[in-house]
């Protein structure tokens, strides 16, 4: 009797051990390539919201999503509508730096500069708009920095350095040391001078700590401008922001009789203190205004068990659309950034609608609109969530996932965020692969998609990317590829589909991510921040109050 025993114990832990070594799901790498190379089609123009590239998207996105066996994730509707405003400035506009008994200093629009208005009205200005250097433009009690201390920014234009006082001096214990923080994206910058009653506020563009080259600037703010529009317009917004090259900083500082350099180096240290540049910004932006509304797309799974309880896949649908500045290639096709991420949402939602046994969590898909704009669609969900963010337990977003060959490593941004990364460490384990941090946290990466959205609500949230070191090529050669991608496609019209592209490496990383998705839908556990997040007390908040 022992013997049976010993042998159907023995039978039992070898079907356990068969059971957890089983081959990682492999998404089907046809279906990914279809619908990517027909998102990324100049068919779709360039999937900028609010305009006819959005109604062929969004049909595109809710017929494969019910081709994949989901449900209408807004009562009977695929869709939810997100109220947005277009302002389109006339792009002949030149901006003045004078200075009494100095001849003016011109900048031309596109070359010199990019400027705009988010307020809502025909025409914005600044007149004779005092300029004031006010190093990275942060006001942090946290950190015991405020560079605005002691000036009074009412009719002022500040002029503000892009990126955290960290990335120049390497500090760790400066914000982020090399990593950015919130603080050094160009969004708070904007954020923080509208706070501070600034009239203007005007970023110096640096290739290296914005993590993109001026191109980039231009083609992401040089034409029409996607936004929220509050009750009163946007009336609390400066009246005029932008962008300003180095070459243009130069000038206006040479102008001001200020040594711009020297001036750097000072805003790297506690207690710096702003500087007047006793020289003046006149332009003025006249705008044409379209109100309209976009749509994020939503489809679910609902979960056999606990339907009530959620897990969301997200990617953001749309791109920069089509550019009449641009001879040539007119279309910003954005394959990677983020066809492929659109693609890749439904890929798993097919995978998922024949997983057997089905998911016990329900499922969420979500395509966001307008990321592009400034994470607008995913910001509107997380105001507005179809679904209880309280009974949201994960986030996983996908985003610009980019051509390449399997890697060793798995890179988590925001690593060190959210237990998250122990179901991710585990998967990554059955590929014989390590998570790591992200091999540039200076570019911000974290606050550039549209988990952060939910992140700040406190839904735990995990975005990764493929590994540099590739298995057959090393570290050496994959990051030479993503170099190669920012420096020649990102945000331009060579973001292209190719069928010879390698996906292989981002498919496995999809893998991963269903691993997760699937295990989390099983579990009764909730996962959340880990002590000391910045976002765990709003997770434990809305948990403490759930329904």
């Amino acid at each position: 009797m022992k013997s049976v025993v010993s042998i159907a114990l023995l039978l039992l832990a070898v079907s356990n051990a068969h059971a957890a070594a089983r081959e990682p799901v492999k998404l089907d790498e046809a279906t990914f390539r279809r619908h990517l190379a027909m998102l990324a089609s100049d068919e779709f123009e360039g999937r900028r919201p609010a305009t006819r590239a959005e109604e062929k998207t969004i049909g595109y996105l809710s017929t494969q999503f019910a081709a994949a066996g989901l449900q209408p994730g807004n009562g009977t509707e695929w869709f939810q509508k997100v109220p947005l405003v277009e302002i389109t400035a006339d792009p002949d506009i030149v901006m003045t730096f004078e200075r009494a008994g100095q001849p003016a200093v011109p900048l031309k629009f596109g070359e010199d500069m990019v400027v705009w208005t988010k307020r809502v009205q025909p025409q914005s200005a600044l007149e004779a708009s005092d300029l004031v250097f006010v190093g990275y433009g942060i006001n942090a009690p946290e950190y015991r920095w405020n560079d605005y201390a002691g000036v009074d920014m009412h009719g002022k234009t500040a002029v503000i350095l892009i990126n955290d006082p960290g990335f120049v001096t390497r500090d760790p214990k400066l914000f982020g040391g090399r990593a950015m923080t919130y603080h050094g994206r160009w969004t708070y910058k904007y954020e923080e001078a509208m706070r501070q009653g600034a009239a203007g506020a005007l970023i110096i563009h640096d290739t290296e700590p914005a993590a993109y080259g001026w191109e980039v600037v231009v083609n992401s703010w040089g034409g029409p401008q996607l936004d929220k529009e509050s009750v009163d317009g946007n009336a609390r917004r400066a009246a005029i922001e932008g962008w300003i090259t180095g070459s243009s900083a130069e000038k206006l500082f040479a102008l001001a009789g200020q040594d711009l350099a020297a001036l750097k180096r000072a805003a790297t240290q506690r207690g710096f203190k702003p500087v007047p540049l006793d020289a003046r910004a006149s332009v003025a932006v006249k705008n044409a205004i379209r109100r309209s509304n976009s749509s994020n797309v939503v489809g679910i799974k609902r979960g056999s068990k606990r339907p009530d309880e959620y897990v969301i896949y997200m990617a953001h649908w749309d791109h920069l659309g089509r550019s009449l500045a641009l001879s040539g290639d007119t279309i910003f096709n954005g394959a990677v950034d983020n066809a492929s991420g659109v693609s890749a949402l439904i890929t798993m939602a097919e995978q998922f609608s024949r997983a057997r046994p089905a998911p016990e969590r329900s499922i969420v898909f979500l395509a966001v609109t307008a990321e592009e704009a400034g994470l607008l669609g995913s910001a509107y969900y997380a105001d507005n969530p179809l679904y209880p963010l309280a009974r949201t337990a994960a986030v996983i977003n996908m985003d610009a996932l980019p051509p390449g060959g399997p890697t060793r490593e798995v890179s988590v941004i925001g690593f060190g965020s959210s237990q998250l990364e122990n179901y991710l460490r585990s998967a990554a384990r059955g590929q014989d692969r390590i998570i790591k941090p992200e091999p540039t946290p200076e570019k911000g990466f974290y606050y550039r998609s549209d988990h952060f959205n939910f992140a700040k609500k406190g839904v735990p949230a995990l975005y990764i990317k493929l590994g540099i070191d590739d298995r057959v090529h090393g570290a050496a050669w994959g990051q030479a590829q993503l170099d190669d991608f920012t420096a020649k496609r990102y945000h331009k019209p060579g973001d292209e589909y190719d069928p010879q592209m390698d996906f292989s490496g981002s498919l496995q990383d999809l893998a991963l991510l269903y691993e997760i998705g699937e295990r989390i839908s099983k579990e009764k556990s909730w996962p959340n921040w880990y002590p000391g997040n910045e976002f765990r007390t709003a997770r434990d908040r809305s948990r403490s109050k759930k329904p």
